[in-house]
């Protein structure tokens, strides 16, 4: 039953042969279409449910105006009815991802003002990259045709204070802390505070880790994608641009 729904889900992907071949044969040389993208992925044309003439830099502007309507609570809660709800069931066609902290205070698309197959979010304690979340952004991206990944860190970030503080954590906690315990490193000669300094700099640690992939950096360089940073403040919900 579970592959019989998988596949299902799969044969709704916008992924055309034409398509992956303008990607480049350097992409599927090193082994992006694995098992997960079958033929019938590749033979798959359904049409979107998002334009695809997006530019990276306007999904940018898209999500930094939703974030503005959010501060000023003119929030127009886009695509949430229910006739959005039956569109994107047949596809989806996300125009951003988001990597975010698992923080319960911060939800993609409540704070960017989005709605049902805008965005395509992955959430882990201290917004960072591993492979499984590169994985999933590398598909989010080359897949579903993303054309920005924003990694958002926030403001009074518990993942990141502990790993300054060099917290006895138990069970696989301690890898999140293992994680941005460079970040920590790095940053702690700035001045101001310490936590804020961590806390963007493991945003633009993440940054570098997703450009490494192989994935991504071919999609940026055919400039089908961008990969920014944001900071998130708890106490007023802006998010800023962390460069």
């Amino acid at each position: 039953m579970e592959n019989n729904f998988m596949s299902r889900q799969y044969s709704h992907f916008n992924l055309s042969r034409r398509s992956l071949f303008k990607f480049g044969a350097g992409a599927i040389g090193t082994g992006v279409l694995t098992a997960g993208l079958s033929s019938s992925l590749l033979a798959a044309e359904k049409k979107a449910p998002v334009e695809d003439d997006i530019t990276p830099d306007k999904a940018l502007q898209e999500l930094l105006e939703g974030n503005e309507r959010f501060v000023k609570a003119k929030r127009r809660n886009p695509h949430q009815t229910r006739s959005r709800l039956v569109e994107v069931a047949k596809g989806q066609k996300p125009f951003a991802s988001v990597l975010g902290c698992a923080d319960s205070r911060v939800p993609s698309e409540i704070v960017f003002d989005q709605g049902l197959g805008d965005l395509f979010v992955c959430r882990v304690a201290g917004n960072i990259a591993t492979r499984e979340e590169i994985g999933s952004l590398e598909f989010g991206s080359l897949v579903l045709g993303a054309k920005v990944i924003m990694v958002v860190g926030h403001e009074r970030c518990g993942a990141v204070d502990a790993a300054i503080k060099g917290a006895q954590v138990p069970g696989q906690i301690g890898s999140l802390l293992e994680a941005i315990k460079p970040s920590v490193e790095s940053s702690k000669e700035q001045s101001g505070d310490k936590l804020e300094n961590a806390c963007k700099a493991n945003v633009l640690a993440q940054i570098e880790k997703l450009k490494s992939s192989s994935v991504l950096s071919e999609l940026i360089k055919a400039e089908k994608l961008k990969i920014v940073g944001g900071y998130y403040d708890l106490d007023t919900g802006r998010i800023s641009l962390v460069s």
